[in-house]
């Protein structure tokens, strides 16, 4: 679905201000033996980037999330000290896993020029059958939050049910058979310990068979 601007539109923002159309500034990261495509809304403003991958923002727990389940270690892929990631570990153990990563909005507008979901307009939604032709052999899909799922139903057909968080639905793109799972929000805002959080996630890489 795709609303009617044209990419160098501007639009009145409900705070008064203009919010210009950004585009997604990250490619779809895509293993070739992707089993599971995770898909978040948008990237927050490169302001708050630590490195040039996803989920760059110190502040969010997606990587800490990563490290509890799968090295029972929330630091694992990050330096502490320095308040970055260790960008080239989690590249590589999302190659090794069959993690691909991409969002759920590929053109967005900010309304109030943060990272929140609440103030962002989805423009035009990603492409998902795209990211689908690219990994032959996923059949799950996870969305981050509430912003991403409610974008990514955009793409499904019209009688696939909205998955509640912590749970999972059936449905079919493209002639594929899928399961859309729905998880806790990795950012800080959401109010939710982390080790509920990773307990929601390990359940889920368990489903799919990443973890035993």
């Amino acid at each position: 679905m795709k609303v009617s601007l044209k990419p160098s539109d501007d639009l009145q923002g409900s705070d008064g201000s203009l919010g210009a159309i950004e585009t997604h500034p990250l490619p779809p990261f895509l293993p070739q033996n992707g089993k599971l495509l995770m898909l978040g809304s948008f990237p927050p403003p490169k302001t708050r980037w630590k490195m040039d991958f996803y989920y760059p923002n110190f502040q969010n727990d997606m990587w800490k999330i990563f490290g509890v389940c799968f090295f029972q270690d929330k630091n694992y892929f990050l330096n502490v000290e320095t308040k970055t990631f260790k960008e080239q570990l989690i590249r590589d153990f999302l190659n090794e896993k069959g993690i691909g990563i991409f969002d759920t909005a590929y053109q967005v507008i900010r309304l109030k020029g943060n990272a929140s979901d609440k103030h962002l307009q989805i423009h035009q939604p990603t492409d998902i059958g795209k990211l689908l032709s690219q990994m032959p052999d996923c059949r799950s899909i996870m969305t981050t939050g509430d912003k991403a799922t409610d974008t990514l139903m955009l793409s499904m057909p019209e009688n696939t049910e909205k998955p509640q968080i912590g749970q999972s639905v059936q449905t079919s793109l493209t002639g594929r058979d899928l399961t859309l799972y729905r998880m806790p929000s990795s950012s800080r805002a959401y109010p939710l310990a982390l080790e509920k959080k990773a307990e929601a996630y390990a359940q889920l890489f368990k489903d799919v068979g990443l973890m035993r």
